[in-house]
């Protein structure tokens, strides 16, 4: 039987007692009503009904959904409850809504997390709902969730139960959810971008959890391992920082001016000179002498100043 029939059937079982005075009140059709009860008025569908507005005429439609009730349903409606009613247009109905909100996933996801938790699942594991399709439910109705016949697979990670939804204004629901738990591993993802050789600072990174199929090999598990060095190449917000992307931050730029230090026994010399390329702390460079043009191998020992060994002989270049 369909909804339309169930209403035109429910309507004509509730049949009060008619009394000509009764016979004589014109009313005209809401075209469309929004209803947030279970419960279906008289009120609902007529205006000018009066006192008998909250009389119940049948059962609202479902969270969500909406019901049509036809001219020839209206009609019946209206002669059962001593109405009178004339159609101002043909095929004139009224569109009864009821509004209703989806149960929200997080609230399942943080409910099925608690119970497998219980069954021996990781702590730090991550559910996916792949075709969980959230029932609805009264839009103001406190809302109570359970989980039913939970078995969770531990070696493929696979989890089914059934989901119970409570609200009030309706029927209790049961829903059958299947998912997997996902390990998760920690990750340093950057904060901004960043372009090559910039230096990372606390505040261009964070510490977050990814699904370890999606990360990487190499990727920083903690901000200790990034923070402070240099990039080697431009860093994308939002992605895992790759430790083989970074290294010890420069101490003496390319082509920057540089002081040339040769020390010896009884022997300090000073000159300037100009590097060739970028360099950490500690690294090799090779810079020009500015008087001499010679190109020789140092060692930075400090921003803007590195160390020629004794007895260097120039680079052939």
């Amino acid at each position: 039987m369909t909804m339309k029939r169930t209403l035109a059937a429910l309507l004509l079982l509730a049949v009060p007692a008619l009394s000509p005075a009764r016979a004589q009140e014109m009313v005209t059709v809401k075209p469309v009503v929004l209803i947030d009860g279970p419960t279906l008025h008289l009120g609902d569908i007529f205006a000018g009904v009066g006192a008998r507005a909250e009389v119940v005429v049948g059962t609202s439609p479902a969270p969500g959904r909406r019901l049509v009730v036809e001219a020839a349903q209206l009609a019946a409606l209206a002669r059962i409850h001593g109405l009178t009613w004339r159609p101002l247009a043909a095929g004139e109905r009224s569109i009864i809504e009821r509004p209703g909100r989806a149960v929200p996933q997080d609230e399942v996801l943080a409910l099925l997390h608690e119970e497998l938790l219980r069954l021996g699942m990781p702590a730090e594991s991550e559910l996916e709902l792949p075709a969980f399709n959230p029932p609805l439910v009264p839009v103001a109705a406190l809302l109570n969730l359970g989980v039913e016949g939970l078995v969770f697979e531990a070696a493929q990670g696979r989890f089914a139960a059934t989901l119970v939804v409570m609200a009030e204004g309706q029927p209790s629901q049961r829903l059958r959810i299947a998912g997997r738990a996902m390990a998760t591993v920690p990750v340093v993802v950057a904060t901004r971008r960043m372009a090559l050789g910039d230096v990372i600072r606390a505040a261009d990174v964070r510490l977050t959890r990814l699904r370890a199929e999606r990360v990487r090999p190499g990727a920083a598990e903690a901000p200790d391992q990034v923070i402070g060095q240099q990039l080697r190449r431009p860093m994308t917000e939002g992605f895992p920082v790759m430790t083989g992307d970074l290294g010890p931050p420069a101490v003496v730029s390319k082509n920057a001016l540089v002081v040339m230090t040769l020390e010896a026994p009884g022997l300090s010399l000073t000159v300037q000179g100009r590097a060739l390329a970028d360099a950490p702390q500690g690294g090799v460079v090779q810079v020009m002498n500015l008087e001499s043009n010679a190109v020789v191998e140092a060692q930075a020992i400090a921003p803007g100043r590195v160390r020629v060994a004794m007895g260097a002989v120039p680079v052939i270049r």
